[in-house]
């Protein structure tokens, strides 16, 4: 069998067509995404992952999604529960820190029981972006806050939550948007902080928790680092930063290579992803001519980068024993709370 290429990959609609079935099994990307475009009911879903794991022939192709909850939850009522932001388990634990850890753990628990009856095994959460004043809304309620411990802290429970329930997190955005004063899906947002500022507030989390597996870059110029390059193609940021003063050896993977806070065409960004120090391009609005000029660009996954998916495909875990319905009470009394 081929070996993957170094991409996820999304698609168009509800069924992938037949140009998608057979780019998809020429190529081998690494794993798919979900969005709202491609989900109607439970069965679709389910159908869905799985025709696009036999078209990589891999049955436990990772499948990853944006349950966040908030705005960002792809899957919404009535098929799951609406979920609250992160902001809300934020305000939890600054009332009772030991019942905002509880809720950040059983919201990522009631999403493993969502997902994983759907077949989708990664859930790019937790967002460990701390939140600084007057940031652009395309973080806002998504962070857990303002102070890097408390972010530190609901992160980690939010992750092992995931885990638990048989899932992997993908922590983002690395390594940090929580000071952008620009929406990344439109502009590139420029952060002129100091090193030192950076590494006490923005980078604290992520620090925290890099022994994680995978984690997600973010599209942001830190002119006191790379005044030239953002993070996502940044061999400055990446080397330093996040291998190197975070400490992450996990699988990185792109935020979304069609944001236009990236320059050049979608072939070019791909190869600037890469060549950064991504192990992974991440392609999400599914439009063949962009997913054709990507993967073009990419090719199979070697060295460090193979190593470290193959250490993602080992680790999924069992989920454990939790009850459904009472963890499902439970969340919901502790909403409640505040």
């Amino acid at each position: 069998m081929r070996q993957s290429k170094s991409m996820i990959l999304g698609c168009a609609g509800l069924v992938p067509s037949a140009e998608e079935k057979a780019l998809y099994r020429s190529e081998q990307p690494w794993g798919f995404i979900l969005f709202a475009r491609n989900l109607s009911e439970p069965q679709q879903i389910r159908d869905l992952v799985a025709e696009l794991r036999d078209c990589v022939g891999r049955p436990d192709a990772p499948v990853l999604i944006d349950q966040e909850g908030g705005r960002v939850q792809r899957i919404r009522p009535p098929h799951v529960e609406a979920y609250p932001p992160a902001a809300r388990l934020g305000e939890i634990y600054a009332a009772d820190r030991g019942a905002g850890l509880r809720a950040a753990w059983l919201m990522s628990r009631l999403h493993a029981f969502d997902l994983t009856r759907l077949g989708i095994t990664v859930d790019c959460l937790p967002v460990l972006d701390v939140l600084i004043e007057g940031a652009t809304q395309a973080i806002g309620n998504r962070s857990y806050g303002s102070d890097p411990a408390m972010v530190t802290a609901l992160g980690t429970a939010a992750a092992e939550g995931l885990k638990a329930g048989g899932m992997l997190p993908v922590m983002k955005h690395m390594p940090g948007h929580g000071r952008a004063m620009a929406d990344s899906h439109h502009d590139l947002p420029v952060v002129s902080a100091s090193r030192a500022e950076l590494e006490a507030q923005d980078f604290a989390p992520f620090r925290a928790l890099r022994n994680e597996l995978m984690g997600m870059s973010a599209h942001i110029l830190f002119t006191e680092i790379d005044a030239e390059r953002p993070a996502t193609t940044s061999p400055t940021v990446i080397g330093d930063i996040i291998r190197g003063h975070i400490g992450f050896d996990g699988l990185l993977i792109s935020d979304d290579s069609s944001m236009n806070a990236l320059k050049g065409t979608i072939g070019e960004r791909a190869s600037d992803i890469l060549a950064g120090g991504c192990d992974i391009v991440l392609h999400c609005n599914g439009l063949m001519e962009e997913m054709k000029a990507v993967v073009e660009r990419v090719p199979e996954l070697s060295g460090r980068a193979l190593e470290r998916a193959r250490a993602v495909e080992a680790a999924f875990p069992v989920a454990d024993d939790t009850n459904e319905e009472a963890a499902r009470a439970e969340f919901r009394a502790l909403l409640g709370g505040v």
